[in-house]
């Protein structure tokens, strides 16, 4: 086990370029509430910061509050979502929404647990949330935290479970400034993403991302996109705008069907 004046050496590493480089101006980072951080955390999931802004602040014009969002449709929700991908996630985020609204007065819960609960929240999101809304220190672990601890602390075995990990974050864990620590960490991380710096394969959690281009993923995003500028499809009528094979698409179509994406009334598909 890394001993703690290591531990400390790779703290002031972090803070130091936090307080050079952090991205301080980012738009999540200067108005903090539960709702607010849970939509930017649900959007910076395998999504790049660039394409995450102006989306968040579209977003956050349509849908101020979580109550306003618990209000919206989900097809509204979905054509707001696009250009992010994954639409799942504005799914899951939808229903958290209405979720908070409905069981919970409005108010996020403001546990580790509780936020678990939440449709679409899994640890890292939760303990984001506690972090940043609460300024309640939780150790957390994901892509970036991954890159910090591999690249600076060794390891006697080839691939490494979270579980370990998280030891070490809890070790790292500044609990006076939990929020800005958490901030640290991914800027950091990103940063050394950004120079060339790939270690995640040591862990064994680490799964490498599928080419976009020609993928499910593509499919599924152009079928969504479509449906959200019209009111009612049917599969050829989907082929002709997308240009892909009418198997192809409905294999994605009742894949979405079945996650309560699109919606099928007799012949033709909706949001």
């Amino acid at each position: 086990m890394t001993n703690k004046r290591k531990l400390h050496t790779v703290r002031e590493v972090v803070w130091d370029y936090y307080k050079k480089h952090g991205r301080h101006d980012l738009l999540w980072r200067k108005n903090i509430n539960p709702y607010r951080i849970l939509v930017s955390e649900m959007m910076l999931q395998q999504t790049q910061v660039v394409r995450v802004a102006p989306k968040y602040k579209e977003f956050l014009h349509a849908f101020p509050t979580v109550k306003v969002l618990s209000q919206a449709s989900l097809k509204e929700v979905l054509v707001l979502w696009q250009g992010l991908g994954y639409n799942s996630r504005a799914k899951r985020l939808h229903e958290a929404a209405k979720m908070v609204v409905a069981e919970y007065g409005g108010r996020f819960p403001k546990t580790y647990g509780g936020l678990l609960v939440l449709p679409g929240v899994g640890p890292y999101t939760a303990a984001a949330v506690c972090n940043i809304a609460y300024n309640t220190p939780v150790p957390t672990i994901e892509t970036n935290v991954r890159t910090v601890l591999f690249h600076h602390l060794s390891f006697d075995r080839g691939r490494v479970s979270d579980t370990e990990l998280l030891a070490l974050a809890e070790e790292l864990l500044d609990t006076k400034k939990p929020r800005e620590w958490l901030w640290a960490l991914m800027d950091y991380g990103a940063y050394l993403k950004s120079t060339g710096v790939k270690t995640n394969s040591k862990s064994i959690h680490y799964t490498k991302q599928t080419k976009f281009k020609g993928s499910n993923r593509e499919l599924r995003g152009a079928i969504v996109r479509v449906l959200g500028e019209h009111d009612t499809c049917t599969v050829r009528k989907l082929a002709r705008f997308i240009e892909r094979d009418v198997a192809d698409i409905t294999q994605q179509l009742n894949s979405l069907h079945k996650e309560g994406i699109v919606q099928k009334k007799k012949n033709t598909w909706s949001l």
